[in-house]
């Protein structure tokens, strides 16, 4: 009985000290880790967040390797790195086919070398009510969105262990934490990879393999051409992201070991509303409040945007 105790009360004060540190860390930020000569992968490095982070990573000093299913615009990110002097080099991948993944990281694993920093960045959005949606459309986000995710995580997961360092870093979504109308497709590939990546990080704990970190980006609508039609009743208090600014938060987050990015900050407050203790109506009437989602569109169902 007395062990037991005795085991509570380190138990609450372990739990006191780990409120001390996160309130430390807000007040004073870690130090940023130096990743200059580390290699980092970007899917999805095409344009867009992608091609940002590409961009924000050369001008820490990493070598890049871009994956994008699109040729021309991932030659387009690479030259514009060239630029900067660093050390990049581009592979044409389709991220829904688990061989192309597999062939294309034994070429960087020949052609470059280890993988430090992998982010899994490469997402589609439809945007349009779930009946109206074709099978094939919501087989292929989660394909995109998720299912890629597994693919290369399970791909450079592995070597990393083997060294004990690395990063694994998820470009989420605000969509992975409120459902949002017009969404569910992309919510559900978003929430998916969220738990995924929390999930992992609990089991490379478990592993005891302190050098390897995961984050996860989650962002508010980004003006990537993916939300044609988003809505908002107080489009001032937070208007659509600029690709650059999130490439730039989520950069300084994955450099100070955040395991949670939200993008803006300011949306934190929003999300008390999904604590057990609140209401679900409550949530919902704020929700209408603000008005916030995707417009509903009388036109043909839009084509994949990629982000």
């Amino acid at each position: 009985m007395i062990g037991i105790l005795l085991e509570i009360g380190l138990l609450f004060l372990r739990i006191g000290l780990a409120y001390c540190e996160a309130l430390i860390s807000a007040i004073v930020p870690p130090r940023r880790k130096n990743i200059t000569g580390e290699v980092v992968l970007i899917t999805g490095a095409g344009h867009g967040i992608g091609r940002c982070l590409a961009l924000e990573f050369a001008k820490v000093g990493a070598k890049l390797v871009l994956w994008d299913i699109n040729q021309e615009g991932n030659e387009e990110t690479a030259a514009e790195i060239r630029t900067i002097g660093v050390s990049v080099n581009t592979y044409t991948v389709d991220v829904t086919q688990k061989d192309e993944i597999y062939n294309a990281a034994a070429k960087v694993q020949r052609e470059v070398g280890n993988v430090d920093i992998l982010v899994n960045n490469a997402g589609i959005l439809h945007g349009i009510e779930l009946l109206r949606l074709s099978d094939e459309q919501i087989e292929r986000i989660i394909a995109v969105n998720t299912m890629a995710h597994f693919w290369t995580i399970r791909t450079f997961l592995p070597n990393m262990i083997q060294r004990n360092h690395g990063h694994i870093v998820t470009i989420a979504s605000m969509a992975a934490k409120q459902g949002v109308a017009r969404l569910v497709d992309y919510t559900a590939s978003k929430y998916a990879v969220a738990g995924l990546t929390e999930a992992l990080s609990d089991e490379i704990r478990d592993m005891k393999k302190t050098g390897i970190k995961t984050t996860t980006v989650c962002p508010f609508f980004v003006d990537t051409g993916m939300t044609k039609y988003p809505n908002q009743r107080f489009p001032k208090l937070n208007p659509l992201l600029e690709p650059e600014q999130v490439a730039m938060e989520a950069v300084d987050g994955v450099l100070r070991n955040k395991v949670e990015i939200i993008i803006p900050s300011n949306l934190k407050l929003s999300l008390s509303l999904k604590n057990p203790l609140v209401p679900r109506k409550v949530g919902q009437l704020v929700m209408d409040f603000f008005d916030v989602g995707i417009a509903a569109q009388d036109s043909e169902p839009n084509k994949d945007k990629d982000i």
